[in-house]
């Protein structure tokens, strides 16, 4: 076995969570007056956290005092509807399920907050993952390795034998400032051309691809 541990980002990569974050983000938008945005718009928003997700969709120049408070409806909105539409990508419990079979130690590091992204990963893949890291307040999110480094130690991983996998930009520069191989995932919310140009070492377009890649 090449990799004894895969780190995976979280939406767009296990979880297809985008139309539930793009009703969130146009219900405030609704409520506030604001133009609404497609889907497609939404895939290029996402990646950095809540926060910078509702700068994005809220119009340009936008007030401080004002984004938090955006931020407080998007969260209590999101919160009571984050499992309307949402769902694995197809293949993804059946391929989680064959790598934990195998005796990969898998973990999710996601910008999603850590009270949040823990309850979200049990409940679509329920035991499957030995640790999951969100965001934490004051600590820099993904690019930034703080977090994929203190993910990797409590799971006692090394850098020449785990790889990261992602569907974004962002994932790729996370796992190359923590000194890991990177897989991209095609399925997710950016293309080919981002992931080449962050430098993802491999790409799979299907799940049953990526498990081939982490078993190889």
């Amino acid at each position: 076995m090449k990799y004894t541990h895969v780190i995976f980002d979280l939406d767009g990569t296990l979880l297809n969570t985008i139309d539930d974050l793009a009703d969130a983000g146009n219900h405030v938008c609704g409520e506030r007056g604001w133009p609404v945005h497609t889907v497609a718009e939404y895939k290029l928003m996402v990646g950095n956290g809540i926060p910078k997700l509702v700068e994005r969709f809220a119009p340009p120049g936008t007030d401080g005092e004002t984004l938090a408070a955006a931020l407080a409806e998007f969260s209590t909105y999101y919160a009571a509807h984050s499992e309307d539409k949402t769902a694995p990508y197809p293949g993804v419990p059946e391929a989680l399920a064959a790598l934990k079979e195998a005796g990969v130690h898998m973990a999710v590091l996601s910008n999603k907050a850590d009270a949040i992204a823990g309850p979200v990963v049990e409940h679509y893949f329920p035991g499957l993952f030995k640790a999951v890291q969100g965001a934490l307040p004051g600590v820099p999110t993904k690019p930034d390795p703080t977090l994929l480094r203190r993910l990797m130690e409590r799971l006692g991983a090394s850098s020449e034998s785990t790889l990261f996998v992602g569907d974004s930009g962002v994932d790729v520069q996370t796992g190359k400032n923590g000194g890991l191989a990177v897989c991209g995932v095609l399925w997710g919310f950016r293309d080919r051309a981002e992931l080449e140009t962050a430098g993802a070492d491999r790409f799979a377009s299907t799940a049953e691809e990526l498990r081939q890649i982490i078993l190889e």
